[in-house]
């Protein structure tokens, strides 16, 4: 139970991590991880995301607190709980960023962390099978591919984009994110391919690694100010406590909540939260679970007089047939991610770079769990990829098994306001041109009575429908302002022998899906470590 590294949470950072800390020999290396193995079927299925969000045993089945800025409402904020994390359970969407993104992140102080100093880390990570370019990489872990499924209604919306006037992009993620086009999916031969498939699989024998599973970190043990080993709960909340020792560092990679409580419950964190919860304070630390920053997606839906994946499973005899096809050839409807078509757009000429980005899904539902509507429809989802609105977390208890208070403040902003209603407008604006306006037979949320022109109703709608696309960020951020939690080698301040690699750190979102960014910030990380450790 003595390990040179103690990495917590095996998600998209933590296994990047896990695999190199471990590639050498010399170390010997610890990752836990409160979910199980990723053994579910549906996991490696690309369309299993239907059946593993909102599984409690795949998913931490987070829920946020009623928030002013959606009208009150309280929405579900799905996690992964299992070996992946949230890459095992998540769109397969692989989206860099924008350069600028990373840029900003290094004029804030950061050093280390501009767009040259990250690219060799997404190249290092990625296998993109169209072959290598100047900002692509080949031969790493994790595969990126082109989508295998292609449909007419997303080309369909694709030609109505370009005919309103935007350009088409092949390669959102060569440089220049601008424009419209099919994502880019962590995918290989038509399964998914998550953050444990690419780094864990591989090495599951390596003598040197132990994988803890349904083991849930309790605390960190410290002494003083030196974190010295990890508590963690064996076999699920009522299992044994076991404590591991760390002879060099331990490393927090469970993601934008699962990283702030840990730290909260063991004294690292804002003093009124710690003080309220019996907490003693080791390290007041004013920024652990502040900052909070989401993507909020809005998802109008239209009615359409071609076939879409709504009708395509319609009955059994379709759905038998269309996994027949995935068994045979691995292809089809269930080789499909979240979302087929995107475009990273402007909402205003003066911008620099694009601000909203489109998830275009040949399907249409309430809710993923739900399943397809029985009319034939697409979504047009769109998103603000930048918000200025943060929210936080609010700790609860002492005990690793309550979960925090999310406070998400949507839409708290003018900015992100406006922003939200031109995208809608733009949205809208798409359907009324090229092939998209003959095909498009009614709209179904919202109805044909909302005024796009009118900026109330608009907002109104936005706020009583949109919704999570599960980008938490930002809650230990890096930084060397007063509310920083890590440094820019990832170090939480005041404290020895512990850094955080995951969304959390980041200090401004992401311009994108967000977990090509949280494997790019795993490898970085564990350069670091053995760079520090000689």
């Amino acid at each position: 139970m003595e390990f040179d590294f103690i990495v917590v949470g095996a998600g998209s950072a933590g296994c990047p991590l896990a695999n190199r800390l471990s590639e050498n020999g010399r170390y010997k290396v610890a990752l836990v991880e409160a979910g199980g193995k990723d053994t579910n079927p549906w996991i490696h299925v690309p369309v299993g995301y239907f059946k593993t969000m909102g599984n409690p045993k795949t998913d931490w089945c987070y829920k946020t607190e009623s928030d002013p800025g959606i009208n009150g409402r309280a929405i579900p904020w799905p996690r992964g709980k299992v070996l992946g994390g949230s890459s095992s359970i998540n769109g397969l969407l692989y989206v860099r960023g924008q350069a600028e993104d990373f840029e900003g992140w290094r004029q804030m102080g950061n050093a280390g962390w501009g767009w040259d100093d990250v690219l060799p880390y997404f190249k290092k990570a990625e296998n993109w099978e169209e072959g290598k370019g100047e900002d692509r990489g080949t031969g790493g872990p994790l595969n990126v591919s082109p989508t295998r499924l292609k449909r007419d209604i997303v080309d369909a919306w694709i030609k109505s984009a370009v005919d309103a006037g935007y350009k088409e992009n092949e390669d959102y993620n060569n440089g220049d994110q601008e424009g419209v086009g099919y994502f880019q999916l962590t995918a290989k031969n038509g399964q998914r391919c998550s953050s444990a498939v690419a780094y864990l699989k591989p090495i599951r024998g390596r003598s040197n690694l132990v994988i803890f599973t349904n083991s849930q970190a309790e605390k960190l043990v410290l002494d003083g100010k030196r974190v010295t080993g990890v508590k963690i709960r064996k076999g699920g909340p009522k299992g044994e406590l076991v404590e591991l020792t760390v002879n060099k560092e331990v490393v927090l990679a469970s993601g934008a909540i699962g990283s702030p409580q840990l730290l909260m419950v063991s004294g690292i964190g804002p003093k009124d939260q710690l003080k309220n919860n019996g907490i003693e304070i080791v390290q007041e630390l004013s920024g652990v679970g502040q900052n909070l920053q989401d993507h909020l997606q809005a998802r109008p839906v239209y009615k359409v007089n071609v076939s879409t994946i709504n009708i395509e499973v319609g009955n059994f005899i379709k759905q038998g047939m269309i996994g027949l096809q995935y068994i045979l050839a691995r292809t089809g409807p269930m080789t499909m991610a979240a979302s087929l078509g995107t475009g990273f757009l402007k909402t205003r000429e003066d911008l620099a770079t694009p601000d909203i980005q489109f998830h275009i899904q040949p399907w249409s539902a309430d809710s993923p769990a739900e399943g397809p509507h029985k009319f034939s429809a697409f979504t047009s989802s769109v998103l603000q990829m930048r918000p200025e609105s943060a929210g936080h977390l609010e700790l609860t208890s002492n005990d690793m098994r309550e979960y925090p208070k999310i406070h998400p403040n949507y839409l708290a902003t003018k900015l992100d306001c406006d922003t939200m209603v031109e995208g809608l407008r733009i949205s809208h604006k798409i359907t009324q041109h090229g092939p998209l306006k003959d095909i498009i037979t009614g709209q179904h949320n919202p109805d044909a009575s909302l005024d796009f022109d009118d900026y109330d109703t608009v907002l109104d709608w936005a706020r009583s429908n949109s919704t999570t696309i599960y980008h938490p960020t930002g809650t230990c951020k890096m930084g060397n302002d007063p509310m920083a939690v890590v440094d820019e080698r990832l170090k939480v301040r005041g404290v020895e022998g512990i850094r955080v690699a995951d969304c959390s750190i980041m200090p401004i979102i992401t311009s994108g899906n967000t977990n090509a960014p949280a494997i790019m910030i795993g490898e970085k990380c564990a350069a670091m470590m053995l760079e520090d450790a000689g």
